[in-house]
């Protein structure tokens, strides 16, 4: 991937996730739940990204360095 892109893929996801904590905040807020379940929604989209990509990486036949080997 380009660094370009990677960067502009980055960016994308940091000011989402900076949204989300925002909008967030503003529920838990008015909602007046306790601030330590503010840290739980970043900790979750973290634990989701990983998630997707440990399931890509396992599930997708085309990505696999070692079938390509010779024996």
């Amino acid at each position: 991937m380009p660094l370009d892109k990677f960067v502009l893929l980055l960016v994308i996801v940091v000011v989402a996730a900076g949204i989300t904590v925002w909008v967030a905040s503003l529920a838990l807020t008015a909602l007046a739940v306790p601030g330590a379940w503010l840290a739980f929604i970043p900790a979750a989209l973290v634990g989701y990204v990983v998630w997707r990509v440990i399931a890509d990486r396992i599930g997708n036949a085309e990505d696999d360095h070692y079938d390509h080997i010779e024996k």
